[in-house]
């Protein structure tokens, strides 16, 4: 069976890599209506923000694995920055690479962007019950694979971070910007739930994840989606500097996942 994570092709080279990758994120990016510019190894953006780039090795040889880091305070030693390991399909390392960054940037990218403008235009602003003291910014989701319809829309009628709130909560710092990583899907017997939390593996919201009814069915299916979590009366210093509310901003009231999304979510599957 051909695996996308997988790949005989030769490899890039380290500087080939990141090459691809930055190219990758200035085009996603300008997407946003956002500049970013090469510095090196770092992607400098508006303001204080910049997108750090990280080898990420894959597992048995596979290709198309990098991490991410969103800066949002650059020059700030302790300013918050947002990692993110993404991967991609394709069959070359070129294509994955490109991939993994449009991956990233329909669902990870788009929730900074929607903490910075608060909009409420790429992403939904929440402060669920189950999670008190603490606002919620939930990007898109990028379902894939074979018969992503029937996840898709089970993702658009539930509410996965209320649901997962309990097995969260112990794990959360009580300070800064938290990034939450949502992965689920495969196939019936063969299910892959991962929840991370600032990059580290939850096992227990991973467990919680695993037990909810999202379809299962006999074709690889997969949905990944990232909130950020800030504590109440934080989101001025989640901000980056230089961002200003946008007029008739999102407050961060309670709220669910519009209808609307769902059309981004199918816009995010590889290849487009």
């Amino acid at each position: 069976m051909f695996d996308p994570f997988s790949s005989k092709e030769p490899l890039l080279r380290a500087q080939a890599r990141l090459e691809t990758v930055q190219r990758s994120v200035i085009r996603e990016m300008a997407r946003y209506g956002q500049r970013f510019t090469v510095d090196g190894s770092v992607l400098r953006g508006p303001g204080t923000t910049a997108v750090a780039v990280r080898e990420h090795p894959g597992e048995d040889g596979a290709v198309g694995h990098v991490d991410l880091g969103f800066v949002l305070r650059l020059g700030q030693a302790d300013g918050p920055v947002i990692w993110d390991c993404t991967a991609g399909r394709g069959r070359t390392e070129e294509e994955k690479l490109d991939s993994a960054v449009r991956m990233w940037a329909t669902t990870t990218a788009a929730a900074v962007v929607e903490m910075q403008e608060r909009r409420g235009e790429h992403g939904d602003h929440v402060r669920p019950g189950e999670l008190p003291g603490w606002h919620a910014v939930q990007g898109p989701a990028a379902v894939f694979g074979f018969g992503s319809d029937r996840l898709a829309e089970w993702l658009a009628g539930n509410q996965l971070l209320p649901a997962l709130a309990d097995a969260l909560r112990p794990g959360l710092p009580s300070t800064g910007v938290t990034g939450v990583k949502v992965f689920l899907g495969g196939r019936a017997g063969e299910e892959v739930a991962e929840v991370r939390v600032d990059g580290t593996v939850s096992e227990p919201a991973s467990a919680a994840l695993r037990a909810l009814g999202w379809p299962r069915g006999e074709r690889l299916c997969w949905a990944r989606l990232f909130v950020l979590l800030v504590p109440d009366g934080q989101e001025a210093q989640a901000v980056p500097a230089g961002s200003a509310p946008a007029p008739g901003a999102a407050h961060g009231g309670p709220g669910v996942l519009r209808r609307g999304l769902l059309a981004r979510w199918r816009q995010a599957r590889p290849g487009r």
